[in-house]
């Protein structure tokens, strides 16, 4: 079992920035394809970005491109989300989700392991 605690959600104005980080404990393995994926009240779960186990591929979802970075510290079994310039559309519980399958996929279906969620709120 892997568990994933996510952190850094609150409240900002749009323009500004938030740092998420999801830790992971448990039976785990610092290579494990992680996510990001948000949902807003009302709307689905919908994935936000990507990046593979050594850290050398990522995906976004074309909203987020060129204003978030998804990083990962693999000896302290940790995965970022950089959120820079935040819109109000931003706002979301994000989940941090792990496989441990060969890539991450862009499905919440394809992921095993979720975190509890953070909350974001981006006031215009």
């Amino acid at each position: 079992q892997v568990q994933l605690v996510e952190s850094g959600g609150g409240l900002v104005q749009a323009g500004g920035s938030l740092r998420l980080s999801c830790a992971a404990s448990g039976r785990t393995s610092s290579n494990y394809p992680t996510g990001w994926f948000r949902q807003a009240p009302g709307k689905e779960r919908v994935f936000v970005a990507s990046i593979n186990w050594s850290g050398g591929r990522t995906f976004y979802r074309d909203s987020v491109k060129g204003r978030f970075t998804i990083s990962r510290d693999n000896a302290k079994n940790t995965v970022s989300l950089q959120m820079n310039s935040l819109k109000a559309e931003d706002t979301a519980v994000y989940y941090c989700a792990a496989t441990a399958g060969v890539d991450a996929p862009l499905t919440p279906a394809g992921y095993a392991y979720w975190g509890q969620g953070t909350q974001v709120t981006v006031s215009s």
